[in-house]
């Protein structure tokens, strides 16, 4: 019983996640957290941290007090699909510099709708580009925070 919970993806998959939330907050906590004009760089990387290390844990507790269930196959299929999402967010990231992050999360959310959805291209198309003018318009237009604008204009 106890080696098939450590063989579990969500204990590891658990543990790695807020491994990464302390990372994150140990991170956020050397940059300013608040300043006159509101929140400082430190803000938000810190509570995503925070609900990282969150959610982490309740992935971790919800997978010890499951009872393993025995001979369960692995499902490859469900694994391929997370892991082209995390690549296609870290080609995204990667992204920032030549697009801006406008234009990158934009084809990010494309894919995800169009491709591990499998919704048709116009209807991808048209809440990729909601998402990336909703971003735009928040934090560039009402707050004034300038997101990474790369080879684009916006």
């Amino acid at each position: 019983m106890q080696g098939d919970t450590r063989r579990s993806g969500d204990l590891w998959s658990g543990a790695v996640l807020a491994l990464l939330g302390i990372y994150i907050v140990v991170q956020a906590r050397q940059w300013e957290y608040s300043s006159p004009e509101g929140p400082g760089p430190g803000f938000f990387p810190l509570w995503y941290g925070v609900a990282l290390l969150a959610l982490s844990a309740l992935l971790v507790a919800s997978r010890l007090r499951r009872s393993p269930r025995r001979g369960d196959p692995v499902e490859w299929r469900r694994i391929g699909r997370a892991l082209s999402v995390w690549l296609a967010l870290a080609v995204s990231v990667a992204l920032f510099k030549a697009l801006g992050f406008v234009a990158s999360f934009a084809l990010l959310t494309y894919f995800i709708v169009a491709v591990m959805y499998g919704r048709p291209a116009r209807i991808a198309a048209a809440v990729a580009l909601a998402t990336g003018l909703g971003f735009y318009l928040v934090f560039d237009l009402a707050l004034g925070l300038a997101l990474p604008a790369g080879g684009l204009t916006f």
